[in-house]
């Protein structure tokens, strides 16, 4: 039997979920790279007992990879669905990740689904599905990446309840990389206070921050055996940033904690 996902509740999103699902409302969570906004809708659709059907957007994603197409097999061809039209058969959750990843032709077949028609309409078949009962729209985009190219259309934000998503604070995330990795509180509590401090880096010298993701593939490693300032380097200076300064930079900061030289 597969282990239930770990989610460790930061606030009230939990509640915010199953009141959205209730009244049968789509869902969009904004928050940067690798604060759980995956794993909370993986950790959702078990708590509701529901199928989850999950989609990574990118440019080249299109309507078809979406909806479905049809495919020649060895008796002719064949109309397959696609995540979100079996997630709209079957009453499940489809989940958009970085949705403002996809082409704006691809994300306006949502609409009528992120409304009170709940319909899907296939343009292939000639049927407009109605969502059965359980289905739930959920997307979720990085802020931090938004542009005027690829940001949301405040018309399409306004279809959706919104969850904004942030790291832990310090206790939490603690509890997370313990829970997550196996590894004892101590090493724990002194990751999480490597990523604030690199987290406060963020606008001058990264990109992005360091996640909390990281943070567990790093305490990951030193179970392995890896010395504490290899792991930090390569799970969490080197993903940081391509440049050799900034890396250097990222484990000073690293050695500040940890101490070594």
């Amino acid at each position: 039997m597969t282990e239930p996902t770990f989610y460790q509740p930061q606030g009230n999103e939990i509640a915010l979920f199953e009141g959205a699902c209730q009244h049968q409302l789509p869902v969009l969570i904004k928050g940067p790279t690798g604060c759980g906004k995956t794993r909370f809708v993986r950790h959702m659709a078990e708590r509701l007992n529901r199928p989850l059907y999950t989609v990574a957007c990118h440019d080249d994603l299109t309507a078809a990879d979406l909806v479905g197409r049809h495919l020649i097999g060895p008796e002719g061809t064949y109309w397959q669905d696609g995540p979100l039209t079996r997630a709209v058969r079957e009453g499940g959750i489809c989940y958009l990740d970085e949705v403002v990843e996809a082409r704006k032709d691809t994300t306006v077949v949502l609409h009528p689904l992120a409304d009170d028609r709940r319909e899907l309409a296939l343009e292939r078949t000639g049927e407009c599905l109605q969502a059965a009962p359980g289905f739930m729209l959920v997307v979720s985009y990085n802020p931090g990446y938004q542009s005027l190219i690829k940001g949301m259309k405040p018309s399409t934000r306004q279809r959706f309840v919104s969850l904004r998503f942030d790291y832990p604070e310090a206790a939490v995330e603690t509890t997370i990389v313990q829970r997550e990795s196996g590894c004892d509180p101590d090493l724990a509590q002194l990751l999480v206070r490597l990523a604030n401090a690199l987290r406060n880096l963020k606008d001058h010298d990264l990109e992005e921050a360091a996640s909390t993701r990281l943070l567990i593939y790093t305490a990951q490693l030193i179970g392995a055996g890896l010395p504490t300032l290899d792991a930090c380097r390569a799970a969490l200076a080197e993903p940081l940033s391509d440049d050799d300064a900034t890396v250097a930079a990222l484990m000073d900061v690293a050695r500040a904690v940890f101490g070594g030289d």
